[in-house]
């Protein structure tokens, strides 16, 4: 007769190999640090994957990508350049892996290939930066500004302060979801080919994908990030719900309503269950129409309780930071947690 630790231990096993979760602690650490450290890269806190994606493939991406061509030619456009892409992951990848293989270092260079698939602390430099100028008045702002409108591709020169406020609050649990939680799934469960495929697709949805305004460019990626990050995209909406627990006078009642048929919520490619909980949590309205640096009109839903205020002040901002913050320790917590189970219960 197996036992329960036995049982969950075997499923434990099936999902994915705890002899990363190590690694994946380690790079989460590399990010954080160098992250606060050096800051955004050239104005982008995304992980450096993302980076490079737009490095590559931007301007040829923006060429194709004409608004006169039916939805179809951009749609195959798109895909030829995701198909390109996800080629390039997988031989970074095989590469990684060589490398790790000759100089392994005691896990740490395997920790490093998984970092450039992260971000966190860089995320934290950009919006402390901007929070601290909102707070204090003072000159930083433009810096902070340029690094948020790079992050997420949102043209601020079309929005007022409260604004900008707010796509602070929401990117902040988005790049939790995407630059955090869902990468780092995915590289338990299949090593650096899986994490540097999701972040290539991860990053070519962040480019194209208008957050599912576009005409059709980026529908491929938009589509494949989807179905590779809803369910940890939920993951990380639990992490932000009991993160409310512990945050100064945030709501973890509504939190926990959102998840249940709430009107306002985020559509998916708007950040999905992660915004709606913080926004019910925190009891604001997250969202409201956008432009992208591109010039195209985004109709953002307004996500948040009814008669939630849209008129975002910085102790909001200081809030959902501290409720990101803890949502990041409790997922360390658990992937720790999760490493000690399999090694006091292996399977047998």
């Amino acid at each position: 007769m197996i036992s329960f630790p036995d049982s969950f231990a075997q499923l434990h096993s099936m999902i994915f190999d705890i002899d990363r979760i190590p690694p994946a602690v380690v790079a989460i650490l590399i990010t954080l640090v160098i992250g606060m450290i050096t800051g955004p890269v050239r104005g982008n806190a995304n992980p450096f994957l993302w980076g490079l994606v737009d490095m590559i493939f931007g301007r040829i991406g923006d060429k194709l990508d004409k608004l006169d061509r039916s939805r179809s030619d951009l749609t195959f456009r798109g895909f030829v350049i995701f198909a390109m892409a996800v080629l390039l992951a997988g031989i970074m990848a095989e590469g990684a892996k060589l490398v790790t293989i000759e100089y392994n270092y005691m896990g740490l260079a395997e920790s490093v290939f998984v970092a450039l698939a992260l971000s966190t602390g860089a995320v934290w430099f950009a919006l402390l930066r901007y929070y601290f100028a909102l707070s204090t008045k003072g000159q930083m702002k433009k810096g902070g500004y340029y690094a948020m409108a790079r992050t997420s591709r949102i043209d601020l020169n079309t929005t007022d302060e409260y604004g900008m406020t707010r796509l602070g609050m929401a990117l902040s649990v988005r790049c939790f979801d995407k630059a955090l939680v869902t990468p780092i799934i995915w590289y338990l469960i299949g090593g650096l080919s899986a994490l540097y495929v999701y972040a290539v697709i991860a990053g070519l949805a962040w480019r194209f994908g208008k957050d599912g305004y576009g005409k059709g460019f980026g529908a491929v990626p938009l589509a494949i990030e989807k179905l590779l990050g809803v369910v940890p995209s939920l993951l990380a909406a639990f992490f932000v719900t009991a993160a409310s627990v512990f945050t100064p006078t945030s709501g973890i009642v509504k939190s926990i309503r959102s998840w249940f048929g709430a009107k306002s919520a985020a559509p998916y490619s708007e950040g999905g269950y992660p915004v709606t909980a913080l926004a019910w949590g925190l009891n604001v309205s997250l969202g409201g129409p956008a432009k992208d640096l591109n010039g195209s009109a985004l109709k953002k839903k307004w996500v948040g309780p009814q008669g939630a205020t849209a008129k975002i002040e910085p102790y909001h901002m200081k809030r959902a930071l501290y409720t990101t913050a803890m949502a990041q320790l409790l997922f360390v917590v658990a992937l720790l947690a999760a490493y000690l189970w399999g090694s006091y219960f292996p399977v047998k």
